[in-house]
C-alpha cells in the first residue's frame, strides 16, 4: 500500500500573523502525527480497508473544523481575533482535500463515505 503524504497548505501558513512561529511548528507537528498514525494503521491492509481507516480520520478532521469554524464568531463576539481558529478550520479542511487527491485512495474513499451515508440511513430522495 502507497504511503499517505499530508502537507501544510501554504496558504494557511500564509495566513498565521508573522510571531513566534508557534501555530506553524504545532500545524506540522499536528500534520505529522496524522500522517503516521494513518500510514502504521493502513501498512498491510487492502485498498478498502485502508478507506474505513481513513474515512473514519476524515470525519475526526471534519468535526475538528466545524468546532474551530463555530469559534470564529464567538471569538469575534469577544473582541478577539479569530485568525487561528480560522487557520486551523482551513488546516483541516485543506489536509481532506489532500487525502482525496491520492490517486489509489480517492475512488475507495468516496465509496466508503456514501457506504456510510447510507448505512446511517440517510438517504436521498425516491425520485
Amino acid at each position: 500500500m502507497p504511503e499517505i503524504e499530508l502537507g501544510v497548505p501554504k496558504g494557511v501558513v500564509e495566513s498565521l500573523p508573522e510571531e513566534d512561529g508557534t501555530a506553524e511548528q504545532d500545524m506540522r507537528r499536528a500534520i505529522v502525527g496524522i500522517q503516521s498514525r494513518l500510514n502504521d494503521e493502513i501498512a498491510d491492509a487492502e485498498p478498502a480497508e485502508a478507506a474505513e481507516v481513513v474515512a473514519d480520520a476524515v470525519e475526526r478532521m471534519e468535526a475538528q473544523a466545524s468546532t474551530y469554524h463555530e469559534f470564529v464568531p464567538e471569538l469575534r463576539a469577544w473582541g478577539q481575533s479569530p485568525i487561528y481558529a480560522i487557520a486551523w478550520r482551513n488546516l483541516y479542511v485543506e489536509l481532506i482535500g489532500q487525502l482525496y487527491e491520492h490517486e489509489w485512495l480517492g475512488d475507495e474513499l468516496g465509496r466508503e463515505r456514501n457506504f456510510r451515508l447510507v448505512e446511517d440511513g440517510i438517504r436521498l430522495s425516491d425520485l
